[in-house]
């Protein structure tokens, strides 16, 4: 059974306090993942921001909406109670609890409709529709803005010109600290005149070892022959470590043959390169911040 959605556990959540004993938030999301028989993988499957698990986070959201439309109540941190209101919604409730039918209660209502004055055009999308925690609807809203970023990304690095993309290779190897300094940096990766090898720049700042690049500005597919002359040119300079970089993808014939050997080569696809870009602040600028916070129970522990 896959992971459910967070409506489809507000009536389980509200099933498992049903005696009306206070239980701990965290026998609740137990007995969630075990009602839902989730497997190992399932139950350890964390939200992008590797911060909480799914299913966590969707009986944490599942207890806060039925504690804001009244039909749980936190009598304690940590802590989960049903109410009177609670108990006749489960026994009078719809199978399936959802966002919709707890606008029912005016409490909920006011806390999940957004007042106009607080609402910037174009209008928020109703959660209604929208299977997925605040959360999660946050962290596929950022996933779907760095995608576009990088989308743009590569259309403006496919129309630059051989010698900026070859500068733009050296500026994302010191963004991910290789290099030293920038001014090391920039001799290290003159051109060497050697087949295959476009470049080389020191892993650290120390240089105990250098990494061997090739970069190509293509919109066809590199195929293995380009991968085959660069790892011949790595040989003949007993090279251990190589990136290819480039605008385009990888044959599956070019990635095999960057598997299985002495020399450890890294294969960097056009929307690799891309999502490296937006990663290490590169060709792009901070837009907007938007800090989202938790309660600190530490300010309380004293209380």
């Amino acid at each position: 059974m896959s992971i459910p959605d967070f409506q489809s556990v507000m009536r389980p959540v509200l099933a498992t306090v049903e005696n009306g004993s206070p239980i701990p938030l965290s026998d609740v999301r137990e007995r969630i993942a075990e009602q839902f028989q989730l497997t190992d993988d399932e139950r350890k499957e964390r939200l992008p921001s590797g911060r909480q698990t799914v299913i966590n986070n969707r009986a944490g959201w599942a207890r806060t909406y039925l504690n804001k439309a009244g039909l749980l109540c936190i009598p304690a941190k940590g802590m989960v109670q049903i109410t009177p209101r609670g108990l006749g919604a489960l026994a009078n409730g719809p199978e399936r609890i959802t966002v919709s039918w707890l606008k029912q209660f005016p409490e909920f209502a006011d806390f999940h409709t957004a007042k106009p004055h607080e609402v910037e055009a174009p209008a928020l999308l109703e959660i209604d529709i929208v299977e997925t925690t605040p959360d999660e609807q946050l962290a596929d809203a950022h996933q779907a803005l760095v995608q576009s970023l990088a989308d743009e990304l590569l259309v403006q690095i496919r129309a630059a010109t051989p010698s900026f993309f070859e500068q733009l290779v050296v500026d994302l190897m010191i963004a991910m600290g290789y290099g030293g300094s920038r001014k090391e940096a920039g001799k290290a990766t003159q051109a060497t005149n050697d087949d295959g090898i476009d470049g080389i720049i020191k892993e650290d700042k120390l240089g105990l070892d250098v990494i061997y690049l090739q970069a190509k500005r293509w919109a066809n597919t590199v195929h293995r022959p380009e991968l085959d002359k660069f790892i011949g040119a790595l040989t003949r300079q007993r090279a251990r470590k190589g990136v290819f970089i480039t605008t385009s993808d990888f044959s599956d014939g070019a990635r095999s043959a960057a598997l299985g050997l002495d020399i450890k080569v890294v294969l960097i696809d056009g929307v690799e390169l891309a999502r490296l870009m937006v990663e290490h602040n590169l060709g792009v600028s901070v837009k907007q911040v938007y800090e989202v916070k938790q309660l600190d129970s530490d300010y309380f522990a004293g209380e």
